[in-house]
């Protein structure tokens, strides 16, 4: 029963990171591409990697019935990822102009230490609550996989990214995990 928890956990993490991952540009120069990309772009790299992970699984006819929960998770958390990546560089963009034009702009005052605290907390938890829904919709699935297909997730699940690398929050425990 623990193996069989441990699992469940593991494999809830590395989706976890794959819902980052499928929105998350990679470091260095391609980042400022990343940042230029429009809706549209983020949903069609969204769609590839989706149908990457698809594909590489090998799904049973079986198997196919518990997809459709997993991939509206997944997407879910990719615009949620999106749509904060778009509105921390709205905020980038706002204080690089009020520095631009001078101390009459001044750039928009930053939250003091307790709202951040506060902001902070609620952003963790927006994440839980998505994190919990995709781990629920993945569970189904993920108990109908052979050990084979137990096995490719995580490296699916990381092979969009420059170097099969995660990046962000879950770039550690994904690379431990998912060796």
């Amino acid at each position: 029963m623990l193996k069989k928890t441990l699992a469940a956990g593991t494999i809830v993490l590395t989706l976890a990171g794959a819902g980052v991952a499928f929105a998350q540009p990679a470091p260095g120069r391609d980042a400022a591409r990343w940042q230029q990309m429009s809706t549209e772009d983020f949903s069609a790299f969204t769609d590839a990697r989706i149908a990457a992970l698809k594909a590489g699984l090998k799904l049973t006819a079986d198997q196919e019935k518990n997809w459709p929960a997993l991939e509206a998770a997944i997407r879910d958390l990719a615009k949620e990822r999106a749509a904060r990546a778009k509105a921390s560089a709205e905020r980038r963009t706002e204080r690089r102009e009020a520095r631009q034009n001078g101390a009459q702009n001044a750039a928009p005052a930053r939250p003091d230490f307790i709202a951040g605290l506060r902001q902070g907390a609620d952003a963790m938890s927006a994440r839980a609550a998505s994190l919990k829904k995709l781990a629920d919709a993945a569970e189904p699935l993920y108990n109908s996989l052979d050990e084979a297909q137990k096995r490719r997730l995580p490296v699916l699940l990381r092979a969009g990214n420059r170097g099969g690398a995660m990046h962000g929050p879950w770039r550690g425990r994904a690379n431990h995990h998912g060796r």
